[in-house]
């Protein structure tokens, strides 16, 4: 039996929040024998790559062959092996060795460690990122934030990137834990410079608030993706928009202690991976939408593929494309700006540039 013509058809139920609404190329309708439309349909391969992915579908897809550009040496050096001792020693954990960082051993070389606070196990699972997951994480160490304030002033750091794992599981995210670190921190020595590479904390502004209040120098939020990609990418939690705010928030909140209590200005960072299927308008709606929310400073890395289960490498960017899209993006107006295939949101060709503004008297 076939449908009336121009019989139009029952409104869609909406989508849920933050979801996209996929186009149904040529639909067939028919009516089964339960008289229900049955709708099958046709999706561009451009919708299907922006689609989440699971585990097992990309375990079906290859590994890419990494160009000439991105091979590197294991670590190595006398300041790598004492840094990993250390952290061994005192059962601390690095987002360096947790991400497989491809600049760990130069980072370290310089005197510039990303420490990870709340454990190893995050309560989000972004499609692109190879730490442990689970609803509920193991409870937090109380003595962390004295332990990593008493090792980055042993291995003499001057500059330090604090992040952590997301910790849906508490009411605050983890962010008195956060701020408890970067304070410890600045007792024992005022001089280092604290990078916070936080979550988004759900939104939550007493979480921003204390982080800014703790007295870091850099607030770091990355929004990982462009806009159309956030979905596929990352943890259904996480949102574009909400990330924007936070730092925004952030931004704010740092502006109003400034002028009431004469403190030295916080800047604000963010970071996006390429790779994963972004277009350049892409690109320049999320450089003027950081640029709109207080993004001071910028990097741009290539997304690399941690395991098989993980989102494939859907194009390797060259030296020469990462720095056009540099310059481009310096037109946007942001402080700074790191791009190339091995950069990282704690890469430290970024917080030479930082080091040299919060070491300016506010003028």
């Amino acid at each position: 039996m076939n449908l009336p013509e121009n019989q139009p058809l029952p409104p869609k139920p909406s989508l849920p929040s933050g979801l996209r609404e996929l186009p149904v190329l040529n639909p067939h309708l028919e009516l089964n024998a339960m008289n229900a439309v049955k709708v099958t349909s046709a999706i561009s391969a451009a919708e299907a790559a922006r689609r989440p992915l699971s585990p097992s579908r990309a375990r079906e897809i290859a590994a890419e062959k990494k160009p000439a550009w991105l091979k590197i040496r294991p670590p190595a050096g006398e300041n790598y092996h004492q840094i990993k001792e250390m952290l061994n020693e005192r059962k601390l954990h690095t987002v360096c060795q947790e991400a497989r960082c491809p600049n760990v051993a130069e980072c370290w070389a310089s005197g510039t460690a990303t420490f990870m606070l709340g454990g190893d196990t995050c309560t989000r699972a972004c499609r692109f990122c190879a730490i442990k997951t689970m609803r509920r994480p193991p409870d937090l160490d109380p003595n962390e934030p004295d332990h990593i304030a008493s090792s980055v002033a042993t291995l003499g750091l001057h500059y330090v990137v604090l992040t952590s794992v997301d910790r849906d599981d508490m009411v605050d995210g983890g962010a008195e834990h956060f701020a408890k670190t970067v304070s410890g921190i600045k007792t024992r020595n005022p001089k280092i410079l604290v990078e916070a590479l936080v979550s988004d904390f759900r939104g939550r502004v007493e979480s921003i608030e204390a982080i800014v209040d703790s007295g870091v120098d850099v607030y770091a939020h990355n929004i990982e993706t462009v806009k159309a990609l956030q979905y596929r990418v990352r943890d259904p939690r996480a949102n574009y928009d909400q990330s924007l705010e936070t730092l925004k928030v952030a931004k704010r909140i740092a502006a109003e202690r400034r002028e009431s209590a004469g403190r030295k200005p916080m800047f604000t960072k963010s970071s996006i991976m390429l790779g994963l299927g972004e277009t350049e308008d892409e690109l320049k709606e999320a450089f003027a939408d950081l640029r709109a929310h207080g993004a001071d400073v910028l990097t741009l890395g290539q997304y690399l593929r941690p395991t098989a289960t993980h989102l494939p490498v859907e194009r390797f960017y060259s030296p020469e494309e990462f720095a056009a899209l540099e310059e481009i993006a310096r037109d946007y107006g942001f402080l700074y700006i790191a791009a190339g295939p091995l950069v990282r949101s704690s890469y430290r060709a970024g917080e030479f540039f930082i080091q040299s503004l919060l070491a300016t008297p506010a003028g």
